[in-house]
């Protein structure tokens, strides 16, 4: 059972799925924003092994899932994780389950899973979202369209996650990946490395090993070089020609090439019409 409850209004959206893989969380959560009609600032939730990599009860350093960020950036909203053991939030994202399961669920059964769906919806509709809630005195819906619906994100009529795609790369000899004909750069040390990539929300994200090295806005064209120029960091030549010094006689002046022969690698790869 996947349960969303807005923290104001006490508003809830319940769906029912048949496992708990990481597309059924953002399948509900897209759901649940639909249903409410927009975007809240944050989601706080129960450290699902689907979205949250590692949570320390210690320092409360969270490090979430490559494919939540993703998710999060392309919906607008800021993720965040329940502190371990800690009631006040922990206690928070569960009650409304426990709610679900006692209320709903309890003491029915259904002839089919289409039955049960639309017994959730009219449930959702009828009896969850109308009654007197017991903390906030008021029926959610009432409190919802008074207070909160106002205060969502609009949807801004953007399509689904379902675009989202992770691949494999080995690092070129240019510091680079290739993806959909444009190359993104990674660290230079990462030359000859595999790395893996996500690209969802209009974003290319680079990771080696647990490790996020790079991150770039996708890149609308073709056989175009995305560059951060950060990467190329003790690379040499990355600032312009590499220039040879010269160590002359006392009697004999130094010479140098012409400036015209000193010409960046760039002006070579417009010659070209691309990069090497």
């Amino acid at each position: 059972m996947f349960v969303a409850t807005l923290g104001h209004s006490r508003r809830l959206h319940v769906r029912a799925f048949r496992a708990e893989k990481q597309e059924h969380w953002f399948g509900g959560l897209e759901r649940a924003f639909t249903s409410f009609g927009g975007v809240p600032e944050e989601v706080l939730m129960d450290n699902p092994r689907a979205l949250v990599v590692r949570h320390d009860a210690v320092s409360r350093s969270v490090q979430f899932n490559d494919k939540l960020i993703a998710f999060a950036k392309h919906w607008g909203f800021c993720p965040r994780a329940c502190a371990p053991y800690r009631a006040r939030t922990k206690g928070k994202t569960e009650s409304g389950v426990g709610y679900v399961k006692k209320n709903a669920i309890a003491g029915h059964c259904f002839a089919s899973w289409e039955a049960f769906e639309a017994h959730l919806g009219r449930w959702e509709r009828e009896v969850a979202n109308v009654r007197i809630h017991g903390t906030t005195g008021e029926a959610p819906t009432a409190r919802f369209e008074r207070d909160e619906a106002h205060r969502l994100k609009p949807l801004g009529g953007r399509a689904g996650f379902g675009s989202l795609r992770e691949l494999t790369r080995i690092v070129g000899n240019d510091c680079a990946v290739e993806i959909d004909t444009n190359s993104y750069s990674v660290p230079w040390r990462l030359i000859g490395e595999r790395v893996a990539v996500t690209v969802a929300a209009g974003e290319v994200r680079i990771r080696h090993g647990a490790r996020e090295v790079a991150v770039h806005k996708q890149s609308q064209g073709r056989r175009l070089r995305v560059v951060d120029p950060a990467h190329l960091d003790g690379v040499a030549g990355r600032d312009g020609a590499v220039r040879r010094v010269q160590i002359g006689s006392p009697t004999l002046p130094t010479s140098s090439p012409p400036p015209s022969l000193l010409r960046p690698l760039a002006e070579y790869e417009a010659a070209i019409g691309g990069s090497f």
